[in-house]
């Protein structure tokens, strides 16, 4: 996402504004209140598993629905049509992985963290002190886009010019996630989660039932709208190929970003650490399909709302706005509704960076705090839990102050490249050292650090010489070109090259636990053992 220029034309900056600060002030009040039984280890980082199945489930679309999922892939789909929609599968089939190998085995075998698991079996402070370093790495690289998109989702949206306006808002959206964080911990991030997911949704289907009211209801016809407002390439718009099919590179490009995305998602930190917050793993695996449900159902409101945009707006409009193909969800608001409705898209919009940036922040703080803090430095002899909580809350305060600097002095790039190194990373760093973990009897300690540093070595390598960078069509630094690795994302390469790193360290090393494993797999499969575990 690009700093932008101006605002939509026909929005009305003070009622966007207003509608903002209407949200942030409910969501702080309700922060607040949850904030009151926010008192042990357990309640910051997983809201004293107090939540249901549905509640959590509600709350990981919240927290996955990021304005990515919203803005940009109902662009995406106005533009590119079937190539666009692409981008929904990969996001959506990525739940099953998630649902059918991790939730409920992570729930059963967890306390609060990745490390958790991995050092269940394994020598506790080298493999934590790499779950941390991995979690931190794509909560960071996944922060940093969501905070430079902030600046330039609200610049679309309040037409607020200039690079000091931009740096405002980022510090904002830094204070008020801060706020969330510090004051409600996990409870008061996941009702945030759980808010903006119901405005997301409730918003996606008063639109798709306004778009498809405009044509009978009848999708065929909408479809047929935005191939005749499409120009000479709108017949394109039904066809595979129209983005990604120019050649045998681009091909692979999005197989590898395909890859990414579906296995990503499972290795995902802010998305492993909601499966802690539900009381036992049926219930993760419950919310697990209600997120699949609504996630799923959400990314068919977008397709209506990108074609919709194609046939209502046109893409010539689209790609004259500012901010391009993600302005095309709110160019059809303001079509539809006029300013009143994109006031409502541009305060859902907002909500949804806020909520994943306090996700990302309690994640990232909560593995300092008890995988670095707590077993590494403290060896776990942290004198008081609440020792470990006040780590972590200032923890917090640094993440969210890296975070507005880095957002600031990344506004006026091409971020578009962090979130798919931050799903590299996870695909490739944390997915292979879970599965083995998990299901692999002979995997040890150096399995696990040859995959965890091997993968996100390899992966950040790969994208710093990739086109993403530099040489591509809109590259991070322009003007210089030292790219030899041909793909964007390196997901292609990086997840199989993490997968035998990890074989291969514990190949080289005669260290094996069967005993340790047969516990874990009891307790992963049963949960025997895991509630007393998990219930300090």
């Amino acid at each position: 996402m690009r700093i932008l220029a101006a605002g939509v034309e026909g929005s009305n900056p003070a009622l966007n504004i207003t509608i903002f600060a209407i949200f942030v002030a409910i969501t702080l009040l309700i922060v607040f209140r949850a904030s009151r039984n926010t008192k042990t280890a357990s309640d910051y980082y997983a809201a004293g598993r107090a939540f249901t199945g549905p509640q959590n489930g509600i709350a990981i679309s919240g927290d996955y629905l990021s304005a990515a999922s919203f803005l940009g892939i109902a662009g995406s789909i106005a533009v590119n049509g079937y190539d666009g929609f692409l981008y929904s599968i990969g996001f959506l089939v990525a739940w099953l992985v998630a649902l059918l190998l991790v939730a409920e085995l992570l729930r059963n075998t967890g306390k609060f963290t990745m490390g958790d698991v991995l050092a269940f079996r394994m020598r506790q402070r080298p493999v934590r002190a790499a779950a941390a370093i991995s979690t931190l790495a794509v909560s960071f690289f996944y922060l940093l886009a969501q905070m430079a998109g902030a600046g330039g989702l609200v610049n679309l949206l309040l037409g607020i010019q200039g690079g000091g306006g931009q740096a405002a808002v980022i510090a904002a959206v830094g204070v008020v996630m801060i706020l969330y964080v510090l004051i409600g911990g996990m409870k008061g991030t996941t009702w945030v989660q759980i808010i903006k997911a119901a405005l997301l949704i409730a918003g996606a289907l008063a639109m798709t039932l306004w778009v498809l009211g405009k044509y009978g209801f009848n999708l065929s016809s909408l479809m047929q709208h935005a191939v005749d407002n499409g120009g000479k390439n709108g017949a394109a718009l039904l066809d595979p190929g129209k983005a990604y099919g120019k050649n045998g590179t681009t091909k692979l490009d999005f197989l590898s970003l395909g890859i990414a995305l579906v296995l990503g998602t499972a290795g995902l930190p802010h998305v492993l650490m909601r499966f802690y917050t539900v009381p036992s793993a049926r219930e993760a695996r419950k919310s697990v399909v209600w997120a699949i449900v609504l996630i799923g159902v959400f990314y068919l409101f977008t397709l209506v709302l990108g074609y919709g945009a194609g046939a209502l707006v046109g893409p010539a409009a689209i790609s004259k706005a500012p901010g391009s193909s993600n302005a095309a969800a709110p160019l059809l608001a303001l079509h539809l509704g006029g300013p009143v409705l994109l006031g409502f898209i541009a305060a859902v919009a907002f909500a949804t960076i806020l909520a994943v940036v306090a996700g990302l922040t309690i994640t990232a703080s909560a593995s300092f705090a008890h995988d670095v803090y707590a077993n590494v430095i403290k060896k776990g002899k942290v004198d008081s839990r609440s020792a470990e909580v006040r780590v972590a809350r200032i923890t917090a305060l640094v993440i969210g102050a890296v975070a507005i600097v880095g957002g600031i002095l990344a506004k006026d790039q091409n971020v578009a490249f962090l979130v798919a190194l931050a799903f590299a990373v996870a695909a490739s760093a944390n997915l292979p050292t879970l599965l083995y973990s998990l299901f692999w009897k002979r995997f040890n300690t150096r399995g696990a650090l040859f995959s965890i540093y091997g993968g996100l070595i390899v992966t950040v390598v790969l994208i710093v010489f990739s086109p993403a960078v530099s040489g591509g069509a809109k590259p991070m630094i322009k003007g210089v070109d030292f790219h030899w690795f041909p793909l964007e994302n390196p997901g292609l390469v990086s997840i199989p090259v993490s997968f035998f790193l990890g074989w291969l360290g514990t190949m080289l090393s005669k260290e094996h636990n069967e005993d340790k494993y047969a516990e874990m797999e009891v307790r992963a499969l049963t949960g025997a053992h895991a509630e007393k575990a998990s219930a300090h």
